[in-house]
């Protein structure tokens, strides 16, 4: 068995997940996208398993990065469809199953609240019943967020022991899909067949994001076409951080827990203390990074705006003290990586080549 200390560096990745059958669920979506090129640098045989990319900026980007010439397989299905994920399941024959598939934006789980909770929940329970049936799978993760915590609005990190109950029905459907797989664990995976972890991820910037209602894209899209950026909840407080540190977390998840069982469980996945800003505060960094007289001021708040928390942090003791994990990228170089790549795709030019880069860089490594 390889040991913990071997598994933290970067380049026994590359050895662990070499010829391994990887299923991703909702690899066509921004996190997705990234974790399917960072399967492909470590060798793995990826299935992906999704609905087309959600906007057009994103299918531009899923042809343009040549993602579908990555996968062994690339299906498209709804996780609500049990029949065609089952299929999917049954033909690719998974040995990992990455969870990334969701409805994930708050604003839109308050318009469709119906939606959101059949992909969240149901999506969830269809993947974990699926994977049950497969007994090929010996690992998998699902992937939820900081806000399945009942938000008391205090100063300190939440830990993986607090109370899940999340306010609108985007963060309450991902504590149900947390209660879902706990009691998939304690109910079909206890003989140790499958190891099964849920990670509750921070705020999450990085290039590629095209979604609505985030502040980085609008904070793109406004500096791109030369508007003043209208900040939403200024002074509210995030765990933000580079899309390449949860997905580090969400590999090194994986791969630990096949090796170790034991291991599985529920982690938070956030950036430092230091590195938990304001939104006001990530405007002005973005503001630095873009340049070209870029700036931004407070939108006047709608007084019929659905609830956003005011605060919120994650205590990620667990997971350093389980993997000897920790955040690589403090929040202004987070930034700087995010805007390097998106003033690269807002040109036409080289954003694929900063990815690659960008993953190299982070993790230290030449592919």
């Amino acid at each position: 068995m390889e040991s913990m200390e071997r598994l933290k560096h970067r380049e026994a990745w590359q050895d662990f997940y070499r010829g391994r059958r990887v299923l991703v669920t909702g690899h066509t979506g921004f996190k997705g996208i990234w974790l399917v090129k960072m399967l492909s640098y470590l060798g793995a045989k990826v299935a992906g398993y999704a609905l087309a990319p959600p906007t057009a900026e994103g299918a531009r980007l899923y042809q343009t990065l040549g993602i579908p010439s990555l996968l062994a397989r690339d299906a498209r299905g709804d996780v609500r469809d049990m029949e065609s994920l089952a299929r999917a399941f049954e033909t690719f024959q998974p040995e990992i199953v990455l969870h990334l598939a969701a409805q994930p934006i708050v604003r839109e789980s308050y318009r469709d609240p119906v939606g959101t909770y059949a992909t969240n929940v149901m999506g969830t329970v269809h993947v974990l019943e699926c994977a049950r049936q497969t007994e090929s799978v010996r690992s998998l993760l699902n992937v939820t967020t900081d806000k399945v915590y009942e938000n008391k609005e205090w100063c300190w990190g939440y830990r993986e022991n607090e109370p899940l109950d999340g306010y609108d029905p985007y963060s309450n459907s991902k504590s149900c899909s947390e209660l879902v797989t706990h009691s998939y664990v304690k109910s079909f995976f206890a003989d140790g067949r499958c190891a099964v972890s849920t990670a509750r991820a921070g705020n999450v910037i990085g290039g590629g994001d095209f979604s609505p209602d985030r502040i980085v894209p609008d904070c793109i899209r406004a500096a791109a076409a030369g508007r003043t950026i209208k900040g939403r909840n200024p002074y509210s407080t995030r765990p933000y951080q580079h899309v390449l540190e949860p997905l580090t977390a969400y590999l090194m998840i994986a791969a630990g827990q096949w090796q170790q069982p034991k291991l599985a469980g529920w982690y938070n996945v956030g950036p430092e203390e230091s590195d938990c800003v304001t939104t006001g505060e990530l405007a002005t960094l973005f503001c630095r990074a873009w340049g070209d007289g870029a700036t931004w001021q407070t939108h006047t708040k709608d007084e019929h705006a659905p609830h956003e928390a005011n605060f919120l942090k994650l205590d990620c003791s667990k997971l350093k003290a389980t993997f000897h994990w920790r955040p690589r990228w403090h929040i202004a170089q987070a930034m700087q990586a995010t805007v390097d790549w998106a003033k690269a795709w807002e040109s036409g030019g080289t954003a694929g080549q900063v990815m690659d880069g960008q993953i190299r860089d982070f993790w230290g490594v030449n592919y």
